[in-house]
């Protein structure tokens, strides 16, 4: 679990970019890489960093126009849906964006840094929660929670009407990592510590509640 948690901390400074549309080394054509047993499923090319064919419940194979899901105005979605695996693929960066911000968030608490104020005095991240709560604090935060997501739609209100974003990229890397020779090992590297963020941020949480215990948790 630590060994775990400890991985996860390591994010990736690709965050918030384009994902590269190179044809990777791992191309899948007949069997899946991580589950040779099945049938690679036809959306898992090989073009997405991270692709090794891992999709057993086949949801990528869904033929759903998620854009009208999404923004309902059939009126600005693309003439052609995009396909399912680029809404896979932004729910997957996304949720592992945030597990990789939380495991920090999570371990910062429970090293002793906190919001001021006698309140916070002595929580842990597990108890943060229903403190945040009680105090009025939750309120704002889903507020600021609700404000970003609204933003982050800009992005996706633009993919449904066809503009060619890729998923997940916002043009955030202020420091140019994707935009040199090792492009496609930070969009590599971002996509396996979302992964294993999202694995590990669960982990974290379930042990410290069953235990009831500060890091390392055991």
């Amino acid at each position: 679990m630590r060994a775990v948690t400890l991985l996860a901390c390591a994010t990736s400074v690709a965050s918030l970019v384009v994902p590269s549309t190179k044809t990777s080394l791992t191309r899948c054509d007949a069997k899946s890489k991580s589950m040779p047993f099945l049938e690679c499923p036809a959306a898992l090319d090989g073009t997405l960093p991270g692709d090794v064919g891992f999709d057993p419940l086949r949801f990528t194979d869904l033929d759903w126009n998620m854009a009208e899901v999404i923004i309902p105005a059939k009126s600005i979605s693309a003439t052609e849906s995009l396909p399912m695996v680029y809404w896979m693929r932004e729910a997957e960066l996304k949720h592992g964006r945030l597990c990789m911000l939380a495991i920090v968030g999570y371990l910062t608490v429970d090293a002793g840094i906190h919001f001021p104020g006698a309140r916070y005095e002595g929580l842990s991240s597990l108890q943060a929660h229903d403190a945040m709560v009680a105090s009025g604090n939750m309120g704002f935060m889903l507020l600021a929670v609700g404000v970003l997501e609204l933003l982050s739609m800009v992005g996706v209100v633009q993919a449904a009407k066809g503009s060619g974003r890729k998923a997940g990229d916002f043009s955030w890397d202020p420091l140019y990592f994707t935009q040199g020779a090792k492009a496609d090992f930070f969009f590599e590297a971002e996509i396996q510590h979302a992964r294993l963020a999202m694995l590990a941020f669960s982990g974290l949480v379930t042990q410290s509640a069953l235990l009831e215990k500060g890091f390392p948790y055991f």
